[in-house]
């Protein structure tokens, strides 16, 4: 089986405003596929942000899972990442999906995995891929020692992130709240 790679997708919440980034490479193998993916996007309403890494087809069907579950549940965040955790881990379907996701609204910020995990940081900043713990370690360096607002925080730290993962570029998709 070929195995895919790639990603960093880094949400921050700073400054009264909640950030969410990924970088647009793809990779196949050894390969880098395309340059310009959008892995970060907003649901249910443009209240909710979304990202991925993983698996495209199966990230896009737990992004369209969730907002069916948000519409279940009047748009309740907690609700629904809960529930479709709990599918997910559950399902033998959707127990063979080969992603995980960062979904965000102007008060929760979860990592939803297909463990049952629905996890809130402690800080407000989490990473998820290939280059997402470089991500979030720069974007808490950046927090602690600098004035800079979320949204410039997280592109320097996708910037940084970029610059050390081979699997993460500069073509960066940011989506704020």
């Amino acid at each position: 089986m070929t195995r895919l790679r790639a990603t960093t997708i880094l949400a921050v919440r700073h400054k009264g405003k909640t950030v969410v980034a990924g970088d647009g490479q793809v990779t196949l193998e050894n390969s880098v596929i395309k340059h310009h993916a959008k892995k970060v996007r907003k649901i249910y309403k443009d209240r909710i942000i979304v990202g991925f890494a993983g698996a495209t087809a199966d990230a896009l069907n737990l992004s369209e899972r969730l907002e069916k579950k948000l519409e279940q549940y009047n748009g309740n965040l907690t609700r629904a990442a809960v529930e479709l955790a709990r599918d997910w881990r559950t399902d033998k379907f959707l127990r063979r999906l080969e992603a995980i996701m960062i979904a965000v609204d102007d008060a929760n910020m979860y990592l939803l995995s297909g463990n049952g995990d629905v996890i809130e940081p402690d800080e407000g900043i989490i990473g998820i891929g290939s280059g997402g713990h470089v991500a979030q370690a720069a974007a808490t360096a950046l927090i602690r020692h600098t004035d800079l607002d979320a949204s410039s925080v997280i592109q320097e730290a996708m910037r940084i992130a970029s610059s050390i993962c081979v699997y993460t570029n500069d073509s960066i998709t940011v989506e704020e709240i």
